[in-house]
């Protein structure tokens, strides 16, 4: 298992994914910002026209609970895509690039080295999303933000931190796609496709039911208004992220690795 790890370690160490997926949460930091600088002051969101009426439409609040509650919505759908490409990107790799053979000649089991996979993907998320937290605190008190306070911060970033577990968890399915479509193609295919389908169930309002769905609404994107996902579908999210590495791992178990 150790070396499993390592070597995926240094994979992604001579790699330029994480330098990209992490320019992605800094920009989603950066526009969350921005939203509250422009409506921070609706005489300014007015003289910038077309930018200030699509800040207008993001229904957040200029203080610190809408700033908060708006970035674990960029966290939960943006990352989301983010999360998914990392997971393709592990696992598609090694038939894009024809690593996948050697990688099982080795004498580690292919259980490890789906475990150290997920758990790069795991430790890769968290940090992106702790970095979108991180600059999210950082912008919000360079833009003086009202409503600051303790229980405030450690709520919202609390929240920040659960819809991104929430949205990593659903990736692990692509997993599974990247390495049963032996490259990144039908993986890929497969991220739009359930992004779009989560757009179309929760306006549907059915969303608390399609995993996928349900890290959005967490984080509140259907506005105060609308009840969070319940039990049901926090669990459906557990259930989607534990059957994917599950059935990842079998997979990787019992096909025949012919190329």
């Amino acid at each position: 298992m150790r070396e499993a790890l390592w070597a995926e370690l240094l994979k992604v160490r001579r790699s330029r994914l994480p330098w990209i997926t992490a320019l992605a949460f800094t920009l989603a930091a950066m526009v969350c910002g921005m939203f509250m600088f422009i409506l921070a002051d609706p005489a300014r969101a007015r003289a910038l026209g077309l930018l200030g009426d699509k800040a207008q439409l993001s229904g957040a609040s200029a203080d610190w609970p809408g700033y908060l509650a708006l970035l674990a919505q960029a966290g939960a759908v943006g990352g989301g895509g983010v999360y998914g490409l990392i997971a393709i990107w592990l696992f598609g790799r090694e038939f894009s690039d024809h690593t996948a053979t050697d990688l099982l000649a080795l004498p580690t089991s292919r259980t490890a080295i789906v475990t150290a996979k997920f758990a790069v993907a795991a430790v890769w998320a968290l940090l992106l999303a702790i970095l979108l937290a991180g600059l999210g605190l950082l912008i919000g008190a360079l833009l003086g933000l009202p409503a600051w306070s303790a229980p405030i911060a450690v709520a919202g970033v609390g929240r920040i931190l659960a819809a991104t577990a929430l949205a990593a968890l659903t990736t692990t399915p692509l997993a599974l796609t990247a390495s049963m479509g032996r490259g990144y193609l039908a993986a890929v295919g497969a991220l739009f496709g359930l992004m779009f389908c989560a757009q179309v169930i929760a306006a549907l309002g059915y969303g608390a039911y399609f995993p996928w769905s349900v890290p959005g609404l967490y984080a509140g994107i259907a506005g105060e208004n609308q009840d969070p996902p319940g039990l049901i579908g926090l669990l459906l999210v557990a259930a989607t992220g534990s059957a994917g590495g599950i059935t990842t791992a079998f997979w990787w178990n019992r096909a025949d690795h012919t190329r």
